[in-house]
């Protein structure tokens, strides 16, 4: 299957949930290239990854970020010129 770079944009609206989101991130790790973290003062903290991997990869580390509660998820996927 044919490879994407692609970008996951993440804003944490509540804490609650936060193990589980480092956990599905641990998970698809061979898929992550780079990771900021961005604290902000009104307690909405930012994540950003970016990411290669396959569109079903990529897919199943956004999907299961975009259903916990108050986490939210938007990506986006650019089609690599090369692949190997």
């Amino acid at each position: 299957m044919e490879k994407r770079t692609g970008t996951v944009l993440i804003q944490i609206e509540t804490r609650e949930n936060v193990q589980l989101l480092n956990d599905i991130i641990s998970k698809h790790s061979q898929i992550i290239i780079g990771r900021q973290g961005l604290p902000r003062s009104n307690g909405q903290s930012i994540i950003s990854l970016v990411l290669e991997g396959t569109t079903d990869q990529i897919g199943s580390l956004s999907g299961q970020l975009g259903r916990l509660k108050g986490i939210q998820v938007k990506s986006v996927l650019l089609k690599n010129s090369t692949n190997e």
